[in-house]
């Protein structure tokens, strides 16, 4: 991997899962790393403490705060002076069976919406001028296998990454040539969340999956990684880290 000593990256919803291995990964290659969260300062803390390096450091910002991520691109813009990479990765989602319509509420819908697609769109915009400074930045999207397949957590969660997918496609165009614009589409990821599931499930789900494992948080975040340094004339791409699973 590249050193990236005195690039800058930024993880939205750093503080557990995917997003704290991507800070790990992109600080073990050198950059400095800024994440934030919506309600979790200790957790966040404690990734940014776990991180080797200097300079890293925690911003409470919800990706359904238009003035908080505002405020956060300022203090980016303050701090640190630039921004290389935004990897949007806040997210909500609650598990509720697809066919369970009533338990999925307008609130719950609306939530989903608004930090996954809004928001992601709010942060790209707000750190819009950092990333296009110099020789340009990476934006990526923390998707879904869901997007694809439509069975993820619950069926706005499905809805949410396929809108994000799309954006993805729709900014990759209009930022170009400064901004690169991709989105990472994890399927089930080995987390704390999937290692509480049914062991009778989640071997269903392997023995459907073409490399007979889960993806780890650590590939995901090698994924964004390679993305930054070695896919320098790619964007408006998804590229999948499932374990082959669309082909079981």
């Amino acid at each position: 991997m590249s050193d990236l000593d005195g690039q800058v990256a930024l993880v939205t919803g750093g503080s557990r899962g995917i997003g704290a291995a991507t800070a790990r990964v992109f600080a073990e290659a050198g950059a400095r790393v800024v994440i934030t969260h919506r309600d979790s300062a200790d957790e966040a803390e404690e990734v940014r403490a776990s991180m080797p390096g200097e300079g890293h450091r925690v911003i409470k910002a919800s990706a359904a705060d238009t003035t908080a991520i505002e405020a956060a691109a300022a203090s980016v813009a303050a701090t640190e002076g630039r921004l290389d990479v935004l990897v949007n990765n806040a997210a909500r989602t609650k598990v509720i069976p697809h066919g369970d319509m009533e338990s999925l509420t307008d609130e719950l819908f609306d939530a989903i919406l608004q930090t996954n697609v809004r928001g992601t769109f709010a942060t790209i915009r707000a750190f819009r001028g950092l990333l296009a400074d110099g020789n340009g930045g990476l934006v990526v999207n923390i998707s879904s296998l869901a997007a694809r397949m439509a069975g993820g957590s619950n069926v706005a969660y499905c809805a949410s990454k396929a809108a994000m997918d799309n954006m993805t496609l729709s900014l990759a165009r209009a930022l170009a040539p400064k901004i690169r614009v991709l989105s990472v589409a994890p399927g089930l990821v080995d987390t704390k969340f999937t290692s509480q599931w049914d062991p009778k499930v989640k071997e269903r789900y392997l023995e459907r999956t073409a490399l007979g494992r889960l993806p780890t948080p650590e590939d995901i975040g090698r994924a964004v990684l390679v993305a930054w340094t070695h896919l320098t004339c790619t964007t408006g791409a998804i590229i999948p880290v499932d374990g082959g699973r669309p082909l079981g």
